[in-house]
């Protein structure tokens, strides 16, 4: 067996602990989480988390940035040469995806939204849904009624999936109606 000595650099390391936290953070949410399980799964030692990020809620703020960055960039390549409900619909299409395929970058959403009682971290998530919504009206074009219509939708998709309803189970009747309506109302 060969083991590889080879250092990483910081910023493979600041991914690597983005990730852990993102995990963890997903898991727990923001005040059940500790940076010890995040350093311990990142395979670093506690004082380097805080060497790089400074506090549990810098860190916190940064693993959001970086979901509502990652967001923006899945709509960005969804709807590139696209326009109007073409790009709407890319879009919606996108993130039904993105819920199936990663109950993580859900959960950690989720646990964003709830820990907004702290300023700096309700700042940090307007300012990334902030991006999207300007995102979404500038590449549709659409009247201020139907963006809020689109994120309605999506909200009731984060809802929707993070109760299961995208993976895996058979849903309740109710549960496909409102899927379909989601299905629908992304398409149209």
């Amino acid at each position: 067996m060969v083991v590889s000595t080879e250092r990483k650099s910081r910023g493979e390391r600041r991914d690597e602990i983005l990730d852990a936290a993102m995990q963890v953070f997903a898991e727990r949410g923001y005040y059940g989480a500790s940076t010890e399980e995040i350093a311990r799964r990142a395979g670093i030692s506690q004082p380097y988390v805080f060497r790089l990020f400074g506090t549990k809620k810098d860190l916190f703020i940064a693993v959001d940035t970086r979901c509502f960055r990652q967001t923006l960039e899945i709509f960005q390549r969804a709807a590139e040469g696209k326009r109007g409900e073409e790009a709407l619909h890319a879009i919606g299409e996108a993130y039904g995806e993105l819920l199936a395929a990663d109950p993580a970058y859900l959960r950690l959403q989720m646990q964003a939204y709830a820990a907004c009682d702290d300023p700096d971290i309700c700042k940090a998530v307007q300012n990334g849904f902030g991006d999207l919504v300007a995102y979404v009206e500038r590449v549709s074009g659409s009247d201020e009624a139907t963006v809020s219509r689109f994120f309605a939708t999506g909200m009731l998709m984060n809802v929707m999936a993070s109760m299961g309803l995208y993976t895996g189970s058979t849903p309740d009747p109710w549960a496909i109606r409102l899927l379909e309506g989601c299905k629908e109302a992304t398409t149209t």
